[in-house]
């Protein structure tokens, strides 16, 4: 079927109602392989509470007879929570499979060469949303249990466990996703809209934006582990602003003009990525 129709429509164009059916595809790919893996991570539920509890279950060994622990809220409550944990864990296994869909959404419409440049985008992408999701794991239950330690001698700590939990998977994928921040503007940059210049001097608004982002996705009225996420982020905006001058003067070197990169193209001629 791919084959006849790339025969009767060579160039590869699509009608909005079929960038639409695409889309749709897409996104039910995505939402199988994710209930796929929730399937997975509903029965990797008790490791995963195991794992995000463990510093609570430390401090409370080492408090001996003071009270430190989780509390449910409601009937629903556990119920509840180990539909989200597993949604979760879905969604953090299937990111190959949803950032392939994302990136295989827009390959149609890119040159052969610019194919090449946005697979190599995308095999950068995955290992970096793992690299973020494994600090955020590693560095949780340590943030965690410094938080703990504040907590003066003879009060009891009784968090609420729904609050706690959504905090730490809230705080995973949040990472991972905010690790694919120097792809996509390096990117931005090589495609000559985002100059190097430009994110240099937006740092400040960068900042802001990292704050409100790490605020948004860590539900922690305490700002702890919104700056203990904003902090790489910000750390990783830097990288890529680095990257972005070197490729700026690699192509000074080449004589190209970022400026000037669709000075003359038609609205139907390919745009040139280098």
């Amino acid at each position: 079927m791919a084959r006849a129709t790339k025969v009767k429509n060579p160039e590869g164009r699509m009608s909005l109602g079929e960038h639409f059916k695409e889309l749709r595809n897409r996104l039910l790919i995505s939402s199988i392989a994710i209930a796929a893996f929730a399937v997975l991570g509903w029965y990797l539920y008790d490791e995963v509470i195991h794992f995000l509890t463990a510093p609570i279950e430390r401090v409370k060994s080492e408090r001996g007879d003071e009270l430190v622990s989780l509390n449910f809220n409601s009937i629903t409550g556990p119920f509840a929570m180990q539909m989200k944990v597993a949604i979760f864990t879905g969604i953090l296994l299937a990111s190959p499979v949803w950032l392939w869909q994302a990136w295989a959404f827009l390959l149609p419409g890119l040159t052969p060469k610019e194919k090449k440049v946005a697979l190599a985008y995308f095999f950068v992408s995955i290992p970096l949303f793992f690299l973020g999701a494994a600090m955020a794991a590693f560095s949780f239950p340590r943030l965690v249990a410094v938080l703990l330690a504040f907590t003066p001698e003879g009060l009891a700590n009784i968090q609420n466990a729904n609050d706690y939990l959504s905090t730490g998977v809230f705080f995973t994928l949040a990472f991972g996703l905010a690790f694919l921040l120097p792809v996509l503007l390096v990117a931005a940059n090589q495609i000559g809209i985002l100059p190097a210049r430009t994110m240099l001097r937006g740092w400040r608004i960068t900042l802001f934006l990292c704050l409100v982002f790490s605020a948004f996705m860590t539900p922690d009225p305490s700002g702890f582990a919104m700056i203990a996420m904003a902090m790489p982020i910000f750390v990783l905006y830097w990288f890529a602003v680095a990257v972005s001058f070197a490729m700026e003067k690699r192509r000074a070197k080449r004589g190209e003009d970022p400026s000037n990169r669709y000075a003359g193209l038609s609205p139907d001629e390919a745009t040139p990525l280098s």
